[in-house]
């Protein structure tokens, strides 16, 4: 396929000023996802080289605006690798990986498992069962991997109200654990969009969201991921709204996650989840990126991400 004229002039820029990190991180974040991938595509076209892999080479730390070249799916599959501690051997970042099988749609979760499979030589599912010790996470990550296989399903009503009423059974049957067999079951056969419908069906036939049932219930390890998994699923603006101000806020600024969540979502919901942010945290996101984060080019990404939402919403 021929290069557009914009395409060209925008990889002629990049060329001429390729030590400039700052002047490619504002062309970059300037253009949509889909644009950067053709700018990437174009610029292997005409100069012979990768250009993910030239500013990777360029600079001590790749630009965070590379990623934005990256086809979507292979950067989920890049990210569940790194929260697997598979590159740094460090230890595994659960929720993170419940962020990237949760906050996907069923098909792009098809994509991911290909991609990391394409890569790593090894199945997703493989490696998170392989992680020792065992965690309670593992079961609900690996019933994740496997609700791909019903993306295409119709979501169903009254399935929801019967996964619902199962779930909620299993929760009262026993006052110390919910029965891990039935929701790994629900788990694994349900696409992401009849998980949503079931959480919902719950809330308005019991009064109470599951997630309540759970924290009510001061359960175990198990509990706590199947309530990151519904909060993840029946609210993404509002679970990534929390997950940006613990980067910021905790212990140490956690920016590989600032970049994971802002780069995801930049063309999804990231308004939302600004404005959720500024609801709850009395603050804008852009406004404490710039209070916590040090001056220089990642800090200069994450803001004009946030701008740039802000802008188009």
């Amino acid at each position: 396929m021929a290069v557009s004229p914009t395409t060209e002039s925008i990889c002629r820029k990049i060329h001429d000023s390729r030590d400039d990190e700052k002047l490619i991180t504002q062309t970059l974040v300037n253009l949509t996802q889909p644009e950067c991938r053709q700018v990437r595509e174009a610029y292997k076209k005409t100069y012979g080289e990768d250009l993910i892999q030239l500013l990777s080479n360029k600079f001590d730390q790749p630009p965070p605006s590379t990623c934005l070249m990256l086809d979507p799916f292979e950067r989920d599959a890049a990210a569940a690798r790194k929260a697997l501690g598979q590159n740094d051997a460090v230890a595994v970042d659960y929720k993170a990986l419940i962020e990237i099988l949760a906050c996907r749609k069923s098909s792009h979760v098809l994509l991911i498992l290909q991609a990391y499979r394409a890569k790593y030589g090894i199945r997703l599912e493989t490696s998170i069962a392989a992680v020792e010790p065992p965690h309670p996470y593992q079961k609900i990550l690996t019933a994740l991997t496997a609700a791909h296989k019903a993306h295409g399903a119709d979501v169903s009503a009254h399935i929801a109200k019967c996964d619902a009423r199962r779930l909620y059974e299993t929760g009262i049957a026993s006052a110390t654990a919910i029965d891990e067999g039935v929701v790994v079951e629900i788990f694994s056969k349900r696409s992401i969009a009849q998980l949503k419908l079931t959480f919902l069906s719950y809330n308005r036939i019991y009064g109470q969201s599951y997630t309540s049932f759970l924290k009510n219930g001061g359960f175990g390890e198990f509990e706590e991921a199947v309530s990151v998994v519904a909060k993840c699923i029946c609210s993404p603006p509002r679970f990534y709204a929390k997950v940006l101000y613990g980067c910021l806020k905790g212990t140490t600024i956690d920016e590989g996650a600032m970049v994971r969540v802002m780069v995801s979502r930049a063309e999804v919901d990231m308004n939302e989840i600004q404005k959720e942010f500024k609801k709850k945290y009395g603050i804008e996101l852009k406004n404490m990126i710039c209070e916590i984060l040090p001056h220089g080019n990642l800090r200069d990404f994450l803001v004009a991400l946030a701008n740039k939402t802000l802008i188009n919403s």
